[in-house]
């Protein structure tokens, strides 16, 4: 019998290395696929009910707004069949009165004869207390 001497090393770890770009990919397609998901999440909340709806603009206008102390106010909002006077503190909004509604106001200036630029310069240019 022939005995061989056999040594035994430690077999070196094998280092692989991960390149930055396709390090960079993996975070990227992560984040890309993360922001989808929210996405996704947010579309299917709005879709079921959980989101609120939206006013449109023309159901409910702010016709005339006046504060008449540090946090509160008074308003006038038109709806489609009545303007509501307002009351509006910190903590509630107060039903004040019901107007009819109104007609859209339309204000045309005394003079309706459009002025040209020279004009308009003319009358900027032209201040109280400045000698010409």
């Amino acid at each position: 019998m022939t005995s061989q001497n056999q040594t035994l090393q430690p077999a070196a770890p094998q280092a692989q290395a991960i390149s930055t770009g396709s390090m960079l990919a993996q975070v990227s397609s992560v984040l890309a696929l993360i922001i989808l998901l929210i996405l996704a999440c947010a579309w299917l909340a709005r879709r079921v009910g959980f989101a609120p709806k939206k006013v449109s603009s023309q159901e409910l206008k702010l016709t005339a707004s006046v504060s008449v102390g540090q946090r509160e106010r008074v308003v006038i909002v038109d709806t489609a069949d009545a303007r509501l006077v307002l009351g509006i503190t910190a903590q509630q909004i107060t039903h004040l009165h019901t107007l009819p509604p109104g007609e859209p106001a339309s204000v045309t200036p005394v003079n309706s004869a459009p002025q040209d630029f020279r004009q308009l310069l003319q009358n900027l240019v032209k201040r109280p207390g400045k000698n010409p």
